[in-house]
């Protein structure tokens, strides 16, 4: 016979952030599908906006493996939203361009996340929204992922020395 679980002291924050997680990319999902977007493709126009950054640099932000960032990229391209060009400091790797077209998307794209974070948002007092979002601004700062740095320079956080 199986021994019992102790009780639980905290409740599922893991849980509960990825159900709020999927909740919002699929409103979101939804939402961008109506300028022919996604959050996978406004993640990385936007991105590719602020500072020129390489496919694997881009990867790291929009939480995306190697693979699924070419395939954005290819979509970007033959959209004709993004091209690739080599990078002005490494001949070797190739940089996102956003194009007009691409531009104009994102700026569509803005007012679209704006809305759909504003209604999700909106479930909660004007006080509980700011402490919500500084909370989960700490965690992901806290979070063991790869973090953009100076310049864009993907990095990953430093771990503490073991022994």
């Amino acid at each position: 016979m199986n021994a019992p679980l102790p009780e639980r002291t905290v409740r599922d924050l893991t849980g509960m952030l990825v159900q709020a997680a999927h909740a919002m990319n699929t409103r979101l999902s939804l939402a961008l599908a109506e300028i022919d977007s996604s959050p996978r493709k406004h993640c990385v126009l936007v991105h590719a906006m602020e500072a020129e950054r390489t496919q694997s640099q881009l990867a790291a932000i929009a939480g995306l493996d190697k693979t699924t960032m070419v395939v954005t990229a290819d979509e970007l391209e033959r959209d004709g939203l993004a091209e690739r060009h080599p990078s002005a400091t490494d001949r070797r790797v190739k940089v996102i361009r956003v194009t007009p077209a691409g531009a104009e998307l994102v700026r569509r794209g803005e007012g679209i996340v704006d809305r759909v974070h504003g209604e999700a948002l909106g479930e909660l007092s004007a006080g509980e929204r700011q402490v919500f979002v500084d909370a989960l601004d700490r965690l992901q700062q806290a979070a063991e992922f790869p973090m953009v740095g100076e310049g864009g320079v993907v990095r990953k956080p430093r771990r503490a020395r073991q022994g």
